[in-house]
């Protein structure tokens, strides 16, 4: 009898002296700190082979443990707004112009890929945003007189507060767009976290293939615009 006594008196003062820390705890004062969330949710057993999709789902020291939501980067949203915008000023183009509305739809499918594939942090979106975009601002740049018979079109509207060829102005917002595909693409690979050389023969190998596709379009579409392939070769100011 004599020891259960002492057992239950020792055991009763144990409580008695742990109870405030207790209620304490129970009532928020206490907080646990030097806790990392984002480490916790990075960690991953490797043993077991298995990766985490969300951090939802864990539970360190009895508490679920949320990551925050990932933060869209800002190249995205170039990527994002500089192509849509570009399909915009392409479907508006072939409202205008009955006979190019097979060439800007098929042209349009490439910036759906760059924005597409960008979303999903693949080098190959940034690829083609690259070199499809770039091509173009290339193109209108050196080899046609598009962007800046635009520029004369804003000029004169400044001035005149007349609009004479709005199809012709808008060359200039879709020159400005495919920058924003070029600069958010450029931007996005920066920041991938691995890189090799042999993205060099990946990039020659999209810029190829996209090419190629373009001039495809052209050949079925609209032949007579490919007389800006020579030229581009030859580049020069007009």
């Amino acid at each position: 009898m004599f020891p259960d006594l002492v057992s239950d008196r020792r055991f009763e003062k144990e409580r008695v002296r742990d109870a405030p820390a207790v209620n304490a705890l129970a009532a928020g004062s206490i907080h646990i700190t030097n806790f990392d969330a984002n480490s916790a949710c990075d960690a991953a057993p490797s043993r077991a082979g298995k990766q985490m999709s969300t951090c939802s789902g864990n539970r360190i020291m009895g508490m679920s443990v949320f990551c925050p939501m990932q933060k869209v980067e800002t190249p995205l949203w170039f990527i994002l707004i500089g192509g849509m915008f570009f399909i915009l000023a392409l479907a508006v183009s072939a409202i205008w112009e009955a006979d190019i509305r097979w060439l800007h739809f098929f042209q349009a499918w490439m910036y759906l890929a760059t924005i597409a594939l960008s979303w999903r942090r693949s080098r190959w979106g940034y690829f083609v945003g690259f070199s499809a975009a770039g091509l173009w601002d290339y193109t209108n740049i050196f080899a046609t007189t598009f962007f800046w018979n635009g520029l004369q079109q804003v000029s004169r509207w400044i001035h005149t507060g007349q609009m004479h060829r709005p199809d012709l102005m808008i060359a200039v917002p879709a020159w400005l767009s495919n920058l924003l595909v070029v600069i958010g693409c450029v931007w996005g690979y920066y920041r991938l976290p691995r890189k090799s050389w042999e993205d060099a023969g990946k990039l020659l190998l999209t810029f190829a293939l996209t090419t190629g596709f373009f001039a495809l379009d052209m050949y079925l579409f609209q032949p007579r615009y490919l007389g800006i392939f020579p030229r581009l070769l030859h580049p020069h100011l007009p």
